[in-house]
């Protein structure tokens, strides 16, 4: 599916840097970057619901240790 990416003339400027200093295109610099954005959300949204979980289940082991 394709799309069409609107930037700014520094973020392109950026961009193009970026691709050239790799010898990737800017294409391949843009779509790693939004895997990368993807996989940190989806790290970060396990991550917090672990720590509500963990919190919930040892609610009273932590209310204890706050008044230790």
């Amino acid at each position: 599916m394709g799309m069409t990416l609107r930037t700014s003339e520094e973020q392109a400027a950026a961009l193009r840097r970026q691709a050239a200093a790799e010898g990737r295109s800017m294409q391949a610099v843009a779509l790693s970057a939004i895997d990368e954005y993807i996989a940190r959300r989806t790290h970060k949204s396990k991550v917090d619901s672990a720590l509500k979980r963990v919190v919930a289940e040892e609610a009273e082991v932590l209310e204890r240790l706050k008044d230790a």
